[in-house]
């Protein structure tokens, strides 16, 4: 027998019929991903920017990030922080000024791109966000 009634959509009052992903379980999924680069908050003074490197410097960021690309974040969590993994950068010990976009529940990561020398973002989900490149080892203490 076929029912005239017709379901209707079920809402949760906390979430206003919004559907909402928790962080942890978003950051967990992410792990499985290939890293995104986004440059959109790349810094624009001079002594961080990308038009301030060198060829060598702008070839080797070039290469870091491609060969990063390859490998997915679980990969990378597990490799050394001077390889091809990263490590943790305080906020209080950078140099320049925060951007106002970089909340408190952020953590700062460096990858290393040519040398030793450190790219300085953030991981949002399967994304870094690239916001300081520190050729010249200034960005925060060593």
């Amino acid at each position: 027998m076929k029912s005239n009634k017709k379901l209707k959509p079920r809402t949760d009052e906390h979430s206003e019929g919004k559907i909402r992903i928790s962080t942890q379980s978003s950051q967990n999924s992410s792990l499985l991903e290939h890293p995104i680069f986004c440059f959109r908050y790349l810094s624009q003074e001079k002594e961080y920017s990308l038009s301030s490197c060198q060829k060598e410097q702008k070839a080797a960021f070039a290469d870091t990030i491609s060969k990063l690309s390859l490998l997915t974040w679980q990969q990378i969590n597990s490799s050394g922080r001077h390889g091809s993994g990263y490590e943790k950068i305080s906020k209080d010990s950078m140099k320049p000024s925060i951007p106002s976009h970089i909340t408190d529940d952020i953590n700062l990561i460096a990858f290393r791109f040519c040398g030793m020398a450190p790219m300085i973002g953030y991981k949002e989900d399967a994304i870094f966000r690239v916001i300081w490149l520190d050729k010249g080892f200034k960005a925060y203490k060593h």
